[in-house]
């Protein structure tokens, strides 16, 4: 069974698609046996209809939120649940909700705003920490629509088959066939030569956050270093850093930072140009007149963009600018896709991410669910600027418990606008006793999924932590740090270390993580050596076609 959705953006379509996996364990999926299985939802009218031949039921009469539709399953406790279902509303726009209702609680599943006149597909997914009857039905706060629904899917998964998934994706996407040849001076194979391979570094952008206290703690330095190859600055970019009173502008801090983290080869994220939040301005913002304000987030974008133009694995350009709009309380709508506008008129080459919380972690969370997420990546996408902007998908990630099905279920649907996510803060807030295996969880489910291009945990030493610690202050992992170094360590990195010989004919093939290796060949008979090294990158292996082929003389 295919779990990862390509790289096709489905849209609005006239006629939906046939249920995924056959409906799974929902009866009569596609309506073609009338009501089977579907029954009235508290006190909705429920009819079916046709048109052009396709069948889908119909809740109508509705006086409030959950007047729906819905059909009776039982859940199971250990089960990973993917769900999809194809809506359409009466008239207009509306966002519809998956629900389950369990034991007298609702569990959130996914949402889509759904339009009139074509068909949109809802992914979510869900578990449940008991086992038990559960009743599934759709909602919206929008009671003048009628909810049209269709082509219902509700598929479970073993923990393990899940996992296989997992390996799978990471074997096509995080992997490549390589083949390594050694021969002599002559050209002339050499078989059972001895072949050390070492990995450097991790192709997969992986790192955490950080703040000021990295500089001049060597100690903090040598484990942050050691292990990651990319980083965000909790704060020192940001313009209530940069310039906390008006007309002074003081980079000291955020230029010593990038100067280490280059030194060291590990890339930075630019966060963040503004931020959209009114509890984060400075006072002296929040005080000016709308044409002084103007002036000056014109004059802040230019000063910290231009200064690290070029620099950066990318700008967070408006931060969080679906749950707050302070800058359109000042401007209007068009405020933030202004903003993106200028930033990427003074940096045309550094990807210009939309950074956002509960994208991922949270399906009730209906400002910034991934359908209205798309919404504006939309807006962004008109901008009329000389050149298309390059624009970045980027998921905060701040979690609680884990809803990893529904987690799979927002990549896949952002995954489809072919643009690059990054998981930009990854942090769980849930008891010691769980922390860590959320936190896993996660890692897991992010590394694996093809879209995802990079991933930055929200995360320092303690005391000095957000939500989450990997480390104490000794630098001694906790047991979140011991994730890291596990994670990191299955996926080729912190030095790993192989050692193989070459066949009969001189060669030796192996599927490796995308990376930088060193090599180290010793001749059978001679006992020489000689040392080599070798970056193998997605492009390389993107085709899985043919292996990487690198030849060695000995």
């Amino acid at each position: 069974m295919k779990m990862f959705a390509g790289c096709e953006e489905i849209l609005c379509l006239e006629i939906p698609y046939k249920p995924q996996y056959n409906g799974g364990i929902i009866v009569n999926p596609d309506m073609q046996n009338g009501s089977q299985g579907w029954s009235q939802f508290e006190n909705a009218k429920v009819n079916f209809r046709e048109f052009g031949g396709n069948k889908f039921v119909v809740a109508t009469q509705r006086n409030q939120s959950s007047d729906s539709v819905s059909q009776k399953v039982y859940l199971e406790k250990g089960i990973l649940y993917t769900f999809s279902a194809w809506l359409q509303v009466s008239t207009g726009k509306a966002p519809v909700s998956a629900v389950f209702k369990k034991n007298g609680e609702y569990k959130h599943a996914g949402s889509v705003v759904a339009e009139s006149k074509c068909w949109s597909m809802l992914k979510g997914g869900l578990t449940v920490d008991e086992s038990g009857p559960a009743e599934l039905f759709v909602e919206s706060e929008d009671t003048t629509v009628e909810i049209w629904v269709d082509s219902v899917s509700l598929q479970p998964f073993t923990q393990d088959e899940w996992n296989a998934h997992q390996e799978q994706s990471i074997d096509n996407s995080r992997k490549g066939p390589v083949r390594i040849r050694v021969v002599n001076n002559k050209g002339e194979k050499i078989p059972n030569a001895s072949i050390t391979i070492e990995q450097k570094r991790l192709g997969f952008p992986f790192g955490s956050a950080v703040a000021q206290n990295i500089l001049g703690n060597q100690a903090y330095q040598n484990w942050f270093t050691q292990r990651f190859t990319v980083t965000t600055f909790e704060n020192e970019m940001k313009w209530y850093s940069t310039e906390s009173v008006r007309g002074i502008e003081n980079y000291t801090v955020a230029d010593a930072m990038l100067r280490f983290f280059n030194q060291h080869g590990i890339a930075v994220r630019g966060h963040n140009v503004v931020w959209d939040h009114p509890k984060y301005q400075s006072k002296w913002v929040t005080s000016l007149s709308r044409n002084d304000l103007y002036n000056a987030v014109k004059r802040r974008v230019f000063s910290v963009v231009s200064r690290y133009k070029g620099q950066l694995a990318g700008w967070d350009v408006v931060n969080e600018n679906l749950h707050h709009s302070f800058f359109e309380s000042k401007f209007g709508p068009n405020a933030s896709n202004n903003i993106f506008a200028m930033a990427h008129a003074i940096d045309p080459s550094t990807t210009m991410f939309m950074n956002e919380f509960y994208t991922l972690e949270d399906p009730t969370d209906l400002k910034a669910s991934p359908a209205k997420y798309l919404e504006k990546l939309r807006e962004l996408q008109s901008i009329r600027v000389r050149g298309n902007i390059p624009l970045g998908i980027g998921l905060e990630s701040h979690f609680s418990t884990p809803n990893i099905p529904y987690m799979r279920s927002a990549l896949d649907t952002l995954g489809a606008t072919g643009l690059p996510i990054w998981l930009t803060e990854i942090d769980v807030k849930a008891p010691s006793s769980d922390q860590a295996k959320y936190f896993e969880q996660v890692l897991r489910e992010g590394h694996a999924h093809p879209h995802v291009k990079g991933m930055v945990t929200w995360t320092a030493y303690a005391p000095n932590c957000y939500h989450m610690c990997l480390t104490d202050g000794n630098f001694k992992n906790l047991p979140t740090g011991d994730v890291v170094d596990k994670l990191i360590r299955e996926w080729g990195g912190l030095r790993s270390q192989t050692t193989e010989v070459t066949d009969a004919d001189g060669f030796f093939e192996a599927s490796l993580f995308h990376g930088d290796y060193d090599l180290n060949i010793s001749h059978p008979l001679t006992n020489s050596s000689v040392s080599h090294n070798f970056t193998l990158t997605s492009d390389d292996s993107s085709l899985h076609t043919q292996p990487s082929t690198f030849v060695f003389r000995v």
